[in-house]
């Protein structure tokens, strides 16, 4: 009886965010869809903890450094035992040392994402050892193709959101305003992300120190920069005003409770998996000129977009969101069904599954 392909992800972080999250939710709808499934990571990885929560097993390689003879040969007696259709690599290490042997070993399929807007140092890798390259925003699939990657290898696809999870509830939006303080009359601003100095919180807080008092200001999200979020709100004395959750396994419940979204990053960014969540909600947005930010706006009825750090601009479009507050069902309905059209979670399963299928991997 033949087996099901087996499709490998590979991931040199032992972080966890957007990028880790998209690895584990690609490996895992492809696992419901009937594959094998298979995760390469360092030893301490987040990932790896989580994937093998959910019944997928983990391999251990020390992807810290190219230059690592022996992380070589373990991996390429790994490849050699596991024989993978599918490897997709997301980071640069891993892509180098990953994409070479998969080449060595005869892979037919290699893929690459590349989840950030950033100059890349080289495109050898990516023209040299990927068939396929996931780019998770237009910009990104465009700074790319710039910088000497192949254009026809590229396919524009953001990490796809779970719609039905990203629902609005009045159930939710009660428990949390109650549970945090948050009165009738106030308006809460929201942000959801990883506390990290590119997402920008810090311009969330000078913004709010220029705010009435009924603007209240909620950050969901944990990170190694909390305190450094901390020490900043108490330096603005805000501190009556912020409300700090930290990390949160259930995002969609504080985004029911939420007025409007300010979405403060301001470089790096592909589309941030928060922001398209945010977007399901319907709720009015204040972002800032992230170019892969920006592209899905034709898609959102009520938005401002800010030049980062600019505070009296921020502060002034705030005021104008907040003056049309009210929710229109039936424009709330058309932006979710357009949002979830483009960047939904099946959205993003077809597209693998049709450029598998291209290159001869099928069940």
């Amino acid at each position: 009886m033949n087996q099901a392909p087996l499709i490998v992800h590979t991931d040199w972080s032992r972080s966890w965010g957007g990028q880790e999250i998209r690895t584990l939710t690609e490996l895992r709808a492809m696992k419901v869809h009937g594959f094998r499934v298979g995760l390469i990571v360092r030893k301490g990885a987040e990932l790896a903890a989580r994937a093998r929560a959910e019944g997928i097993p983990v391999y251990f390689i020390d992807f810290s450094s190219k230059f690592n003879v022996v992380a070589w040969r373990e991996l390429y007696r790994l490849f050699r035992r596991l024989r993978p259709a599918v490897l997709n690599t997301h980071s640069s290490e891993d892509s180098w040392m990953a994409g070479c042997v998969a080449r060595l070993c005869h892979v037919p399929l290699v893929i690459r994402t590349r989840h950030v807007l950033a100059p890349i140092s080289s495109s050898l890798s990516y023209n040299l050892f990927a068939d396929v390259i996931f780019a998770c925003s237009e910009s990104i699939g465009r700074q790319l193709t710039d910088q000497g990657v192949t254009p026809a290898k590229i396919v524009v696809q953001s990490t796809g959101i779970d719609e039905r999870r990203f629902r609005f509830s009045e159930q939710d939006r009660k428990q949390i305003r109650e549970k945090y303080q948050i009165g009738p009359d106030d308006i809460l601003v929201g942000n959801v992300a990883f506390i990290r100095h590119y997402k920008g919180h810090d311009f969330i807080v000078r913004t709010a120190a220029k705010m009435p008092e009924n603007f209240k200001f909620m950050i969901v999200g944990g990170g190694d920069d909390l305190p450094l979020l901390q020490q900043s709100i108490e330096r603005a004395g805000v501190g009556d005003r912020f409300i700090l959750p930290g990390h949160r396994e259930d995002p969609e419940r504080f985004f029911s409770a939420m007025d409007m979204i300010f979405f403060s990053s301001y470089e790096g960014e592909g589309i941030s998996q928060s922001f398209i969540q945010g977007l399901l909600y319907g709720l009015p947005l204040l972002t800032c000129k992230t170019p892969s930010l920006m592209e899905p706006l034709a898609l959102v009825e009520k938005y401002r977009v800010v030049d980062y750090g600019d505070t009296e601009d921020a502060a002034r479009k705030l005021l104008e969101l907040a003056d049309d507050l009210q929710h229109d069902a039936a424009d709330v309905e058309r932006q979710r069904q357009a949002i979830a059209e483009k960047y939904g979670l099946q959205t993003m399963i077809r597209t693998i599954l049709s450029v598998y299928e291209e290159h001869g991997i099928a069940l």
